[in-house]
């Protein structure tokens, strides 16, 4: 075909139809795709991502893997999760200031305050969240090291968490990932 001459809409739908397929092959090379996540935090407000990230990515599909690392093993923690608080100190966008947020007893009001959103847009809980994950297939793994350092018993764990995982397993799952994500 001539340089100036636009391509008609069959051979457009041909070439975008090519592209959809090779794309199809390089994207599914060994059978899925798979998104790690490490999750290092473990305030309410910071176990929400990994959990929406986690079984949004199950929903499409996606073999998820959460290594959870430090504070972020409280929201694998079958009481810990239960009591998740918010930090009101620091956080940009919170509506109290700084000098207000340090005084005794303001994380238990802000906290308060974001438990009356999540039930009043009824939104997940932080359980709800969890074991729904859980039942997409979505690996949870908690950090031995962390587990040892914090004194934590592995039967304190929602049941079917990963316990005794290292950072080399970590490690390895990144790379294999087509997505990784530090929350």
């Amino acid at each position: 075909m001539p340089a100036d001459e636009a391509p008609s809409r069959a051979e457009l739908a041909a070439r975008v139809d090519e592209l959809e397929e090779a794309l199809a092959e390089a994207t599914d090379e060994d059978g899925g795709k798979k998104m790690s996540i490490i999750a290092t935090k473990g305030t309410l407000d910071m176990a929400y991502p990994p959990l929406i990230l986690a079984s949004t990515a199950a929903a499409f599909g996606y073999e998820v893997t959460v290594f959870t690392t430090f504070w972020g093993l409280d929201m694998l923690h079958e009481e810990r999760s239960k009591n998740l608080q918010l930090s009101s100190v620091g956080n940009p966008n919170m509506p109290v200031p700084n000098a207000v947020a340090a005084l005794p007893g303001m994380d238990r009001v802000t906290t308060k305050m974001m438990e009356k959103r999540i039930t009043d847009n009824d939104t997940a809980t932080i359980e709800e969240l969890l074991e729904t994950s859980l039942e997409m297939g979505v690996e949870f793994q908690a950090c031995q090291m962390t587990i040892e350092l914090m004194d934590y018993d592995e039967d304190d764990f929602y049941d079917g968490v990963t316990t005794g995982v290292g950072a080399a397993t970590a490690i390895q799952d990144m790379a294999e990932a087509d997505i990784q994500l530090l929350v």
